[in-house]
């Protein structure tokens, strides 16, 4: 069929003989919203893309925007989510630094805290370092771009970003769990925790990266193509959102009824503090 194909303005995945590939107006031009169409030939060769991006996109070549105004774009929005993240990492080190040098802080509860800034510091580092892997040749067509470094690079991103909602959810289980037993080991469960935390991303992401490998291995691992193996990450990830979800509506109603109970308004309040 067509190979991956970068005309300028949108990189178009591979398609195979007589294929349709439909996809939407690039992110620059933010008014737009309608699509564009390319045709896999028996020639092997993409035909023009229909309708052209000045009925579909609104794209003048004689106007301003241009591909020089597309990059000043991401560039400033890169700069935005740079500082953000970077002011994210300092704060966030900094509570670390707290947590840790400070003994009466030295609890279950700021244990899984610490773990839960951890997740967030390694997807400000991982998203520093895709940024710096993908994209600092500027002269290389990213849309052909297939090195081990830049595969790596998102597998990582992925990881953190599957770390940061199985740690939420961590926190979601932990609440839950000082509701429910009054009497509780918290030693007992913070290695449950940990292994949970760090082990079910890890095994989501091996699953990942050997599909990746055996069945679409193709660019930096960061398109979509195949909508099923990005649910490999996505299923897990909107898991422990509904198991969330659920958690919080529960502790909604054990807080309602344990307020309303002498029990719940008497010694045990602090438990929850």
């Amino acid at each position: 069929g067509c190979a991956r194909d970068w005309e300028g303005l949108t990189c178009w995945p591979r398609a195979t003989f007589g294929e349709v590939v439909k996809i939407p107006c690039p992110q620059f031009f933010e008014e737009f919203t309608s699509f564009l169409q390319r045709n896999c030939t028996q020639e092997e060769y993409w035909s023009e893309p229909f309708p052209p991006y000045t009925i579909a996109c609104g794209f003048d070549e004689g106007s301003s925007k241009g591909p020089e105004d597309q990059k000043s774009y991401y560039s400033a929005f890169w700069r935005v989510y740079t500082a953000g993240y970077a002011a994210s990492v300092t704060s966030l080190i900094t509570a670390l630094i707290v947590f840790a040098a400070f003994r009466k802080f030295h609890c279950t509860r700021n244990y899984i805290h610490m773990h839960l800034f951890v997740s967030f510091i390694l997807r400000a580092v991982a998203v520093f370092t895709k940024d710096a892997v993908l994209f600092a040749d500027e002269t290389m067509d990213h849309c052909l771009m297939s090195t081990v470094a830049c595969k790596a690079a998102v597998a990582f991103f992925q990881f953190s970003i599957l770390a940061n909602f199985f740690w939420l959810l961590i926190e979601g289980i932990y609440l839950q769990t000082l509701l429910l037993l009054t009497f509780v080991s918290n030693k007992k469960f913070v290695w449950w925790f940990i292994f949970t935390g760090w082990g079910a991303p890890t095994a989501v992401m091996f699953a990942w990266v050997l599909t990746r490998i055996h069945q679409q291995n193709t660019g930096c691992w960061d398109d979509d193509e195949n909508g099923v193996v990005l649910w490999i990450i996505k299923g897990p990830i909107l898991l422990t959102v509904l198991i969330n979800f659920i958690i919080f509506i529960n502790v909604i109603r054990i807080l309602v009824h344990k307020l309303k109970s002498q029990e719940g308004g008497g010694s045990h309040s602090s438990h929850f503090v």
